[in-house]
């Protein structure tokens, strides 16, 4: 659950809600400078590929699923506990990272696969004393998220995560799209991708990018700076400049998206602390972005 306290209202945003958010813009990723999924090298089918990876975005917190069904409430509000209130048992976050990895395997083993890239890269680079750029966390940078004391459990869960990736790539090799789609030119740029539009869209709906006039909490003035995000292929990587106008609209420079203006949308509850969230209506959350 993402929860934010705006005045003196909470929005509660579930966490597959905020994947589905991911998914509308994978959906729109790509025009004439940037690739679309699937399109990063040459595939035996493009398109196909490309739906893959818009469902491993768009799936990527699917392991939440059973925690929003029933989620502790927080002593301060009486609210779902939120993703920061969570993250301070962070051992629990593994089983939702267990449950979600494979849910999809029998059908999308290469979905599975991407996910677990994701799953694996957040706790990898934050355990590593060097982390690779091109997969931390936009969120993540320079920040301890997980106490070193998880460390040797999130050792066992990276090589869990491997073992459950060798038994995709097994599945994927038997089939020569899949087969080529494991390569580093197609794998890299994908996960990357799916890294980039979940700290997107969590920024979007957790208010780090203000949905009304404001600073970017903690990260810089008044924009955010997304970096190795691929564009035609993996090596060639740039920033993107994100930066809000208010009111749901975002500029982006080095626009990715094949529409501008872009509208997507994200099911949210706004209620009051010690409430039920059931007694508040769904709103749908708009963010439009635009060209610079």
């Amino acid at each position: 659950m993402l929860k934010t306290k705006r005045g003196q209202r909470v929005w509660l945003i579930t966490q597959p809600a905020h994947a589905d958010l991911a998914g509308q813009m994978a959906a729109h990723w790509g025009n004439e400078d940037f690739a679309a999924p699937g399109h990063f090298t040459k595939s035996p089918d493009p398109k196909r590929l490309r739906r893959e990876v818009v469902l491993a975005v768009a799936e990527h917190d699917n392991g939440w699923w059973e925690w929003e069904a029933d989620p502790p409430l927080s002593a301060e509000d009486g609210l779902p506990q939120g993703l920061g209130e969570v993250l301070e048992h962070p051992a629990a976050g593994l089983d939702r990272w267990r449950l979600g990895i494979p849910r999809l395997a029998e059908r999308h083993p290469y979905a599975s696969l991407i996910i677990g890239d994701h799953a694996y890269w957040l706790y990898a680079t934050q355990f590593n004393p060097d982390p690779p750029a091109e997969f931390t966390h936009m969120l993540q940078r320079g920040q301890a998220i997980y106490p070193s004391a998880l460390e040797k459990e999130a050792r066992r869960f990276l090589a869990d995560v491997r073992h459950m990736q060798e038994e995709f790539r097994v599945r994927l090799e038997e089939d020569p799209l899949w087969e080529v789609s494991l390569e580093p030119e197609h794998r890299k740029p994908h996960a990357r991708l799916l890294q980039t539009l979940d700290a997107l869209s969590l920024a979007l709906c957790s208010c780090v990018i203000k949905p009304v006039e404001g600073k970017a909490k903690g990260i810089g003035e008044d924009h955010i700076i997304f970096t190795e995000v691929p564009r035609r292929n993996w090596a060639d990587r740039v920033s993107l400049e994100v930066k809000p106008l208010g009111d749901g609209r975002i500029i982006i420079d080095q626009y990715p998206f094949d529409e501008s203006p872009l509208t997507v949308t994200v099911p949210a509850r706004v209620v009051d602390p010690h409430t039920s969230r059931y007694e508040a209506l769904w709103i749908l959350k708009q963010f439009t972005f635009l060209r610079k």
